[in-house]
């Protein structure tokens, strides 16, 4: 994750590192992802009473479900007043700002805490090329400014914000495009190359998103043609890989194998995926058989698989743990220890999103780790799809959101707040 010239370890330290793993040091990082002092360090007691009060509204499943329909709604209406109520509530809680300037503050702070930042422009099932190229340009904007700034290594694109849905679903299906949809895909291309080839140019790197499996299969393409051409010397383009797919952890190793033979470097970000009841609903209406694992053990089981999959290959595939679980985060540190491998080396990284999950960020951050923020920006009624995804996929049938509250509360009562 981290910019060309960033140091790692030099031999020195990788002998201090080998010795302590030979005294037996080197099996159990030290890390406590329950310590919520290092985890808020960065909250004001009043910033600390706002996100309890945030993350308590939040914790009501019924609540969060009433508000995403009318939010949606609202926006849709151009209704003034909920716009402003968003972007001081959830809004301030897990975006960065309207603006690339306006998120520097986020980003500085982050960075005074050994954080970096993966910028992310909110734009997503866009419909127009005017659309498109909007996207396109913002994102580059967004990689000219993380050149200028060496706490931001990463900036993330959807590529749903760059091409129509029906025509990903077309690309990947096994049968001829037609004419005008072949010129579109070709615009697509050029809009990807445009956002590579000048991510290579300024040392920046790019995440692709991982979307549903009926894209995933055009975005699996395009972003293999991006990685063929951009990875040969250094790790550029990074897929998305949804662990909760059946076929995700074969398909890892397969990619893997497909870029060694070719002769570029794999970037894989691995998460867990963000659109279960989805799939599932869809794979039941049309009567084929769901791409999703059964349940939360398999998912677990995958997920932890491909981490171990990752840092086994850590010299030729640059991998991002991008995870909430506490129990796969630590699996990460444990292999990076007892491997005695450098913490800071640029394959071998962690991201959270934005306003969530300080306790793993802060925590790593402050053990060493290399290790980032997600921060998505840009103007609210852009983002409100985003930030409905947020509040709905951790509300407390997930369990993420009491978690989140729970240490909050645990923060406030050791500073005498509560």
């Amino acid at each position: 994750m981290k910019k060309e010239g960033k140091p790692v370890p030099n031999n020195l330290e990788k002998l201090d590192s080998m010795a302590r793993a030979f005294s037996g040091e080197g099996d159990m990082p030290n890390l406590d992802f329950n310590n919520t002092e290092i985890a808020f360090a960065h909250f004001s007691d009043q910033e600390l009473k706002k996100a309890a009060w945030l993350f308590g509204l939040m914790n009501k499943h019924w609540l969060v479900g009433i508000g995403s329909k009318l939010g949606i709604a609202a926006i849709k209406l151009h209704l003034p007043f909920v716009e402003s109520l968003v972007k001081n509530t959830i809004y301030e809680q897990f975006c960065g700002g309207t603006t690339l300037l306006e998120c520097k503050k986020a980003i500085d702070r982050l960075y005074d805490r050994d954080t970096f930042t993966i910028l992310d422009y909110g734009a997503e099932g866009k419909s127009t090329e005017e659309d498109f190229n909007l996207t396109m340009n913002e994102t580059i904007r967004a990689i000219d400014f993380a050149a200028r700034h060496s706490a931001v290594p990463v900036v993330s694109s959807k590529i749903s914000g760059m091409a129509r849905n029906g025509l990903l679903e077309a690309m990947g299906k096994d049968k001829p495009l037609t004419e005008e949809e072949r010129e579109e895909s070709q615009n697509v291309l050029k809009r990807l190359d445009s956002i590579c080839h000048v991510a290579r140019e300024k040392g920046v790197s790019v995440f692709f998103d991982a979307e549903e499996s009926w894209l995933q299969d055009a975005i699996d393409y395009l972003v293999n043609s991006m990685m063929s051409r951009y990875n040969k010397e250094s790790v550029v383009v990074y897929n998305t890989f949804q662990m909760y797919r059946t076929d995700r952890l074969k398909y890892l190793r397969e990619s893997y194998e497909v870029a060694k033979r070719t002769g570029y470097k794999l970037g894989a970000k691995l998460v867990r995926g963000a659109y279960m009841e989805k799939e599932r609903d869809r794979a039941e209406e049309r009567g084929y058989p769901s791409p999703i694992l059964p349940d939360k053990a398999a998912v677990d089981a995958a997920f932890n698989e491909g981490i171990r999959f990752c840092v086994d290959h850590y010299e030729e595939l640059a991998s991002c743990n991008a995870s909430h679980n506490q129990e796969s985060t630590m699996l990460q540190a444990e292999l990076i220890a007892r491997n005695n491998l450098p913490k800071e080396h640029p394959h071998l990284n962690f991201c959270q999103l934005y306003g969530m999950s300080d306790n793993l960020t802060f925590n790593l951050a402050d053990a060493g780790y290399n290790v980032a923020k997600y921060v998505p920006y840009g103007p609210v009624r852009e983002v409100v799809p985003y930030l409905i995804r947020r509040a709905q996929e951790n509300t407390s049938v997930t369990g993420d959101m009491g978690r989140e509250y729970e240490l909050v509360l645990r923060e406030m009562k050791r500073r005498g707040l509560a």
